[in-house]
């Protein structure tokens, strides 16, 4: 008996790329302590397509970026592609989010002087990838957004959706296991919202690239698989999808 590529997708999906136990982060800890998260206890597997929602203040933006590592947690444990992210020194830390994730930010912080085909080459470039492969990679992924005729417009050149469809290319260039994306749909129409999210979704599933949003936008909650709402830096176990 033969087994299908959707069976070693299935196994490959109850495989954690994410696991937090009782991760905190509090804010001016010796003085009027705030609680951003509160313990939090997560898992998130290979493949999903998951949404963090609540309310302003809850906590979405701080979680992702303790999961990304671009903060650190007061306490807690948190497990990142199977490495405990908080034992790695500064530099580990770069290079591990340089191989391992791809980032999608509400602003899109593209380089403003760079056009978009070097936008996406950057990261690979401090991978020290080859010239052909990064020129390769770079014409395939914004073909595969839309945007292979813009490969040398600047951002100041392209709309808001096609910024974020580069910002998008860019986060997947280095092949990352999987891709947090903080509010990216929040200055967005409803047409670039949908192309975008129809972008995330093919790749997710023909890739199976784990996609990990923050946001409180229902156009997005309404494409996720998976929901965990956030509550006062709590995750709200009675109303999980």
């Amino acid at each position: 008996m033969s087994l299908g590529t959707d069976f070693f997708l299935e196994i490959a999906a109850i495989m954690n790329v994410i696991k937090t136990k009782g991760v905190t982060k509090v804010y001016n800890p010796d003085t009027i302590p705030v609680y951003a998260l509160a313990g939090v206890d997560l898992e998130i597997g290979q493949g999903e397509f998951t949404a963090i929602v609540g309310p302003s203040g809850s906590g979405k933006t701080t979680l992702l970026n303790i999961i990304g590592g671009l903060d650190q947690p007061t306490d807690g444990y948190i497990e990142v592609g199977g490495q405990d992210i908080s034992k790695l020194s500064d530099n580990e830390l770069i290079n591990f989010r340089k191989e391992n994730i791809g980032f999608v930010f509400q602003s899109y912080n593209l380089i403003p002087v760079l056009t978009a085909k070097e936008n996406v080459e950057f990261v690979m470039l401090l991978q020290k990838r080859s010239k052909e492969e990064r020129e390769s990679r770079t014409k395939e992924l914004l073909e595969a957004v839309g945007l292979g005729d813009k490969l040398n417009n600047r951002p100041s050149e392209l709309s808001g959706g096609q910024q974020q469809r580069v910002a998008v290319a860019r986060a997947l260039a280095p092949k990352p296991s999987f891709i947090l994306a903080d509010e990216p749909t929040a200055n967005l129409d409803s047409t670039s919202t949908k192309n975008l999210l129809d972008i995330m979704a093919r790749l997710n599933k023909e890739e199976n690239i784990t996609f990990v949003f923050s946001t409180h936008d229902q156009r997005v909650i309404d494409r996720a698989r998976r929901v965990i709402t956030l509550v006062d830096g709590k995750i709200d176990t009675d109303i999980q999808q």
